[in-house]
């Protein structure tokens, strides 16, 4: 695939990411008040609540820290995708990774804190940047560990 193409497919992964993300977000503040609760499944409910720290609520009050963070890890990865856009699949990672940062920057801009929604039994509430941002990083360890034909690596 060319290094154009593997753009364009992050593209579209970081839209479609931070379009759901920002969609459920709407419907769940539209339908519940924050702090308000619905069971959705046995074990799993719909919350309003708001996160002031990273991933599945670590570093609670973090602030410029964490800004600090989230823009190297950006940059980072735009700059390991501009020398790997075409090793196999890098563009999923990519486009999931970017899209979960970026779904979880417009409420930090927005709010002051992320919106989470989806809360399952011991564990913190979290949202679908949050899916996208883990699944981006499992992603890209299996990119990292196939090397540039994506096949898998030797031990």
């Amino acid at each position: 695939m060319s290094a154009r193409a593997a753009w364009a497919r992050a593209g579209l992964v970081l839209g479609v990411v931070l379009l759901a993300d920002q969609l459920a977000k709407a419907l769940v503040t539209a339908s519940l008040r924050r702090g308000e609760r619905d069971a959705v499944f046995v074990g799993i409910e719909l919350v309003n609540v708001r996160n002031s720290g990273v991933a599945f609520g670590a570093l609670q009050d973090g602030g410029t820290i964490i800004a600090v963070v989230i823009v190297l890890a950006i940059a980072a990865l735009l700059a390991y995708f501009a020398r790997n856009a075409r090793r196999p699949w890098a563009w999923l990672a990519t486009g999931l990774l970017l899209g979960g940062a970026l779904g979880n920057a417009v409420d930090r801009l927005r709010e002051g804190a992320v919106i989470d929604f989806v809360k399952l039994p011991l564990w913190p509430a979290f949202n679908l940047a949050d899916v996208a941002i883990t699944a981006g990083v499992l992603a890209l360890l299996l990119v990292i560990e196939r090397g540039d034909d994506g096949a898998r690596g030797r031990a």
